[in-house]
């Protein structure tokens, strides 16, 4: 049974148990007790005690620690992608590559928080001199999703730790186990007690205590917007920063002069890849029509091509939706898409010859208009609607028609386009000619997709407060 690790000791809940299922096999992954309110205020309390200890060590002493945390957990490196595997499904190049991120993210954050500078302002008339002074926020609470739990989990640590804030974490309940399997690592090297602490269970209650509670300075959620609006609303008890990556619609639009075949290419392995459970995925693909029944025909025959399983097994491609009713809810989108005249190209369905697991076969869906509803919400499922457009200027406009913006994707080759295209799209990022996401890059929405960054320098600094110090210089 999974514990949670709370002021540098594993501590077992005192709620009712949760078990969490594999979702490709329907079997039992792992069990806990489920963190109880009274549980996340002492977290709050530990993360609050730890603080000036945690903030007064030297950047290189945190560095030591995080360092010695990254190699503990790659030394567990085959543990880990068992119980990650087992809770989401992934198969496994999926999931090394979100285990990989967390150590990763470690190693980042440090390295750059060593070239995060402050800055000295002389006054104009040289008698006096201004120091500006990062300092880290304090406490903060995190809130990861489900869809990859440890790269979450560093995209939210790596900058609290190399900061000097201190933090309460608690990852969906849906995928809780490798986030608590990180704290018996940390317990298990000794990280000093209350810098971390990972709790899980109901979120209503958790989130209550956390958000309402003056003792954190700061609430970053990676999560749907719904979530991101109750945080906000809920933490009005003090002033707190907030840092939150919310929910997406992605556009693709694929120009005239795009290559067709690399287009549809780099689309179709984003959207199916982790069963089209990302938030950056391509929603709502814009393609001209004079490329539109190549392009459909080309995603139809990859999406036919895509193979199913998880884990280890040889042929896993794509794996399963998290649960029953996150797959209930795709399939519903897609039967009110259908309903409203659109037409199933490919897949659309349960795949037949797997008895276990929420498989959806990956869906290909044409003859959509931008009006229909599954064009105006988030699909998080592995669903790519397809249309056409003449006009360019007409299909900035319709990728715009949209509450959220966080990411986008343009195809093509003349500069003058894709420059117009990207400067006009109201989202965070705007990939051009193919996805690409790293931790060195800056991450995040605009509208209803959220504020701040997760990812690269302008995340760590939103971890830190500036403190000006003015200086009166003595006459000589």
């Amino acid at each position: 049974m999974y514990k949670h690790y709370i002021d540098g000791s594993l501590v077992q809940g005192l709620g009712l148990t949760l078990a969490v299922h594999n979702p490709a096999t329907e079997q039992e992954a792992g069990t806990l007790l489920k963190a109880t309110e009274e549980q996340a205020q002492t977290a709050l309390e530990a993360a609050q005690k730890a603080f000036p200890i945690w903030s007064g060590y030297s950047l290189k002493q945190r560095g030591e620690w995080m360092e010695r945390l990254a190699q503990a957990i790659e030394a567990r490196r085959e543990q880990i992608l068992e119980v990650l595997m087992s809770e989401t499904g992934k198969p496994l190049p999926q999931a090394t590559e979100d285990m990989e991120m967390l150590p990763r993210c470690l190693r980042y954050y440090y390295e750059e928080a060593k070239r995060l500078h402050g800055r000295i302002i002389e006054d104009e008339d040289q008698g006096i001199m201004s120091l500006m002074k990062r300092q880290p926020v304090g406490v903060v609470v995190g809130y990861l999703a489900w869809n990859f739990p440890l790269l979450n989990l560093g995209y939210k640590l790596g900058p609290v730790l190399a900061s000097g804030c201190t933090c309460v974490i608690k990852p969906s309940p849906l995928t809780p186990l490798t986030t608590l399997l990180i704290g018996e690592i940390a317990e298990e090297i000794g990280f000093p007690a209350g810098v971390i602490n990972l709790i899980t269970g109901d979120t209503i209650e958790l989130a209550t205590v956390m958000n309402t509670s003056t003792i954190p300075r700061m609430l970053t959620l990676i999560g749907s917007t719904s979530a991101g609006k109750a945080i906000v609303g809920q933490s009005a008890t003090s002033i707190k920063r907030f840092s939150l990556e919310l929910g997406g619609n992605a556009p693709a639009i694929v120009l005239p002069d795009a290559d067709v075949e690399a287009a549809c290419e780099q689309l179709v392995n984003l959207k199916f890849g982790n069963a089209g459970q990302i938030c950056v995925s391509p929603n709502r693909v814009f393609v001209h029509e004079s490329l539109y029944e190549t392009f459909v025909a080309k995603a139809v025959e990859k999406a036919n091509r895509v193979t199913l399983g998880w884990g280890r097994e040889p042929q896993a491609g794509m794996g399963p939706m998290i649960s029953a009713g996150h797959r209930s809810r795709v399939q519903e989108l897609i039967a009110s898409a259908v309903a409203e005249g659109a037409t199933v190209a490919a897949g659309g369905g349960i795949p037949s010859g797997i008895d276990k697991g929420y498989y959806l076969e990956p869906t290909i869906i044409t003859n959509v208009t931008p009006s229909m509803r599954i064009c105006k919400e988030e699909i998080f499922g592995p669903v790519m609607p397809i249309m056409p457009y003449s006009d360019r200027e007409q299909v900035i406009q319709e990728a715009n028609n949209t509450e959220f913006g966080l990411a986008s994707y343009v195809f093509g080759t003349d500069i003058n386009d894709i420059l117009h295209i990207a400067e006009s799209l109201e989202v965070g990022t705007v990939c051009v000619n193919g996805p690409h996401y790293s931790v060195e890059l800056p991450h995040g929405g605009v509208k209803e997709s959220g504020i701040g960054k997760d990812c690269s320098v302008y995340s760590l600094e939103e971890y830190y407060t500036v403190k000006r110090i003015t200086i009166r210089k003595g006459k000589s």
